[in-house]
């Protein structure tokens, strides 16, 4: 009996801890292209990632970049963690609602994995051929490192500023925090 209520106890707390959504960060700059690109343009990205409610929140900032944008996306699955390029995962041919046009500005949508349009159809296709198998290739690349979000202008048709997405240290997502606050205030006393 004492061993039944202990497996029930640790399975209760076994669900809980896989409830808790998971935070991917990335720097974005050109040197992480793949060739790498000479641009002044920089970025953050945070990306939570929650497998319980089939979510996904995307948070983009971004800068200085040469030509005004195109498309946003993430790209996964690598061959290798943190290098090469991959094809488009998320929908396409854009984010909904990515700023387009622009060379600096800020997004953030939430992304309920479990719709078709938030995926790009090949990326399904390629990974079992349902939004659920889609959600698992996704969450599995994102934990291998393997899978990056980019943003693509008019001057680097194949992307201008790229960053694989991490899980960062306690402090450096504190840190983030603070930079993407304070990116957006700024931006806001500039207009």
């Amino acid at each position: 009996m004492t061993r039944l209520l202990i497996a029930a106890v640790l399975s209760l707390f076994a669900g809980f801890a896989h409830a808790i959504p998971i935070v991917y960060v990335a720097s974005l700059s050109g040197p992480n292209e793949s060739p790498p690109v000479v641009s002044p343009g920089t970025g953050f990205a945070r990306v939570t990632f929650d497998d319980t409610a089939h979510t996904m929140r995307v948070e983009v900032t971004f800068e200085d970049l040469v030509e005004p944008t195109t498309v946003a996306h993430i790209h996964c699955c690598t061959t290798t963690p943190g290098v090469s390029t991959a094809g488009v995962a998320t929908s396409t041919p854009t984010f909904p609602g990515f700023p387009a046009g622009e060379t600096a500005g800020t997004y953030d949508r939430l992304f309920d994995l479990t719709l078709a349009s938030s995926w790009n159809a090949a990326f399904v296709t390629g990974n079992g051929g349902t939004t659920a198998t889609a959600e698992a290739a996704l969450a599995l690349g994102l934990a291998d490192g393997k899978a990056y979000l980019n943003i693509h202008t008019s001057f680097a048709p194949s992307g201008e500023i790229r960053g694989f997405l991490a899980v960062p240290e306690p402090g450096t997502l504190a840190l983030l925090g603070l930079a993407l606050g304070a990116f957006a205030l700024r931006r806001r006393a500039v207009r």
